[in-house]
């Protein structure tokens, strides 16, 4: 069984399939903020969906982190290493790539156990 949560004509939010959560990209909701602003709601996003699953970022089983600016890397990185739970942090891509709003520096994508 799948199920689907927050479905729209494009995509669903989030879907969970086998004991595994599926995230679509995060984006921010500000994108007036900078790097590590935007960083920090896209994770906090994160913490929410997974929490509508039953589950939380010590759980992550991959993380694709897309990126317009590597320039950019190490403030996201600043707020990365603060959020993840040392011990459990998760295989991660970061990646530069052109992404839908100009006005995003930072979109993550993320897949987790329940």
């Amino acid at each position: 069984m799948v199920q689907r949560f927050d479905v729209g004509a494009r995509l669903s939010e989030m879907a969970i399939h086998n004991g595994v959560v599926y995230l679509a990209g995060q984006i921010p909701e500000d994108p007036k903020l900078g790097i590590e602003g935007q960083t920090r709601e896209v994770l906090q996003a994160i913490d929410r969906l997974l929490a509508r699953a039953g589950t939380d970022k010590s759980k992550l089983l991959m993380v694709q982190i897309f990126m317009v600016d590597l320039a950019d890397f190490e403030g996201m990185n600043r707020v990365w290493d603060a959020w993840v739970v040392p011990g459990h942090t998760p295989p991660r891509a970061t990646v530069q790539a052109n992404l839908a709003s100009p006005k995003w520096r930072i979109e993550v994508v993320a897949t987790a156990a329940v």
